[in-house]
């Protein structure tokens, strides 16, 4: 079932023009958080990114999903009980084939499946599917993330890490189909969508050789998308059209790997990313400007190490009065902090203001 063409209004941002962050002269002040739990550790799941819903009857989940087993695993998320699981292999609907980037948005999940090459949306508390889309364009599928057109309608963009047929990283002239973008709505608990469009730049700086996350800022045109290629890891920025608009967070603040992406938004429209360099010794999340992406502060915890997703709450629950962090620990568990503790270590307790 396809939607009407849905023609949203997008403000161009300069093109082509590179605006780099400059390299580091010196390793960043690296704060140390103590994490206030783990989730119980079970390695055979093989966790890959959280999302948090805060429900109308006073819910308040972390729900992760494991690509191994198939699942969503559902937390309390004050206090890293797990109450359920949901979802089981297959490819029929319901079922899941390896759930990777998973995100909220109102009383609904989308999760995309690596190995059915599609996302799925599903109402909540009850995990309804209400449909898939991407079958007929998605090949190696691993990000996602929504922003709302309006109240009834949002757009979704996934990025595609599809490879040669010796799993190797295609040619730059390959690259244009890097991320897919779609329309979609939710009525009368059934998914209606509309493809857009792929993109991805096929030459310059603006190549994505190897993607996975991506977090979108609809306030200021920027898709922030984490080029993972070992070596020249880096965030590159896209503007919510397709364009490459210049902008790269330097490889020196990802000596390692950049992985999950979220984002702090404040009411005056000033905020922070949070950005991820994965290590197999210890992860570090770095802060980042929301329009100038200059480097804010950074933090690691006490044990969290080799991240893959991150999820951020600014609500306030339980202990958690400022908001919580979440951060997959070692393929095994999540790992929450308080997100006020961060904050006031790192020194932008008073950013919004």
């Amino acid at each position: 079932m396809k939607l009407p063409s849905i023609a949203a209004t997008l403000v161009l941002l300069c093109t082509g023009c590179v605006t780099e962050q400059p390299a580091l002269e010196q390793e960043p002040e690296i704060s140390v958080i103590e994490e206030a739990y783990f989730t119980t550790r079970d390695t055979t799941d093989n966790v890959d990114s959280p999302a948090i819903w805060h429900g109308p009857e006073g819910q308040n989940w972390l729900i992760a999903t494991a690509k191994e087993t198939d699942l969503f695993l559902i937390y309390e998320a004050e206090t890293g009980y797990l109450r359920a699981t949901v979802g089981g292999g297959g490819s029929l609907q319901g079922q899941l084939d390896r759930p990777n980037g998973v995100v909220v948005f109102d009383d609904m999940v989308a999760v995309v499946e690596r190995d059915n090459a599609r996302v799925q949306v599903f109402m909540l508390p009850g995990f309804e599917s209400v449909g898939t889309m991407g079958e007929d364009e998605l090949r190696l599928p691993y990000g996602l993330t929504v922003y709302p057109i309006d109240s009834m309608s949002y757009m979704m963009y996934v990025t595609d890490n599809y490879e040669t047929e010796d799993e190797q990283v295609p040619a730059d002239s390959l690259l244009d189909k890097r991320v897919h973008q779609y329309a979609f709505a939710i009525k009368d608990s059934v998914l209606s969508f509309e493809y857009v469009k792929a993109f991805g730049e096929t030459e310059g700086p603006g190549v994505l050789r190897v993607v996975e996350s991506l977090w979108v800022d609809a306030s200021n045109n920027r898709l922030l998308i984490a080029e993972e290629l070992e070596g020249d890891s880096q965030l590159k920025g896209y503007t919510l059209d397709g364009a490459f608009s210049g902008d790269i967070v330097d490889a020196s603040f990802f000596p390692n790997q950049a992985e999950g992406i979220t984002l702090f938004e404040c009411e005056n429209g000033s905020g922070y990313w949070i950005t991820t360099d994965q290590a197999d010794e210890m992860s570090t999340f770095h802060l980042f400007d929301r329009t100038t992406l200059e480097h804010v502060g950074s933090f690691r915890g006490s044990e969290t190490k080799n991240t893959d997703g991150i999820a951020l709450t600014q609500v306030g629950f339980g202990d958690f009065d400022r908001g919580a962090f979440f951060a997959v620990h070692d393929d095994g568990n999540v790992a929450a902090f308080d997100w006020g503790k961060v904050m006031d270590a790192v020194g932008v307790s008073g950013y919004c203001e």
